[in-house]
């Protein structure tokens, strides 16, 4: 082993992404934020916000995947990332729980 190298240098090499490759998913991000200003104006209801998040989700995937490297990356970064929507997940439900759980009082004066 030379000077330097560590055992699991193997794994930790550089992807080299084709130029072609960033213009495909540069192309789906800018239709997707097309889509994104279009769908702000339709009304889709009590389902408006989940169409945004969806969109943005989507965005979000294709930047983490390819323009950080993510996509070619060790699996534990996918795992520290999944577990971290998980969890933020499992918040924004327990926020929607005790806003619908919750008791209105009227105030009678």
């Amino acid at each position: 082993m030379a000077h330097g190298q560590h055992a699991n240098d193997a794994h930790s090499e550089h992807h080299i992404i084709p130029f072609g490759v960033y213009m495909k998913v540069f192309s789906a991000l800018i239709a997707l934020t097309v889509i994104t200003v279009l769908a702000a104006r339709v009304d889709f209801g009590a389902f408006g916000a989940a169409v945004a998040f969806g969109i943005a989700t989507v965005k979000a995937v294709l930047v983490l995947a390819y323009f950080m490297h993510l996509k070619y990356d060790n699996m534990l970064n996918r795992v520290i990332i999944a577990s971290g929507v998980f969890f933020l997940i499992v918040f924004y439900f327990f926020c929607i729980v005790d806003e619908i759980t919750r008791i209105v009082e009227k105030n009678t004066l």
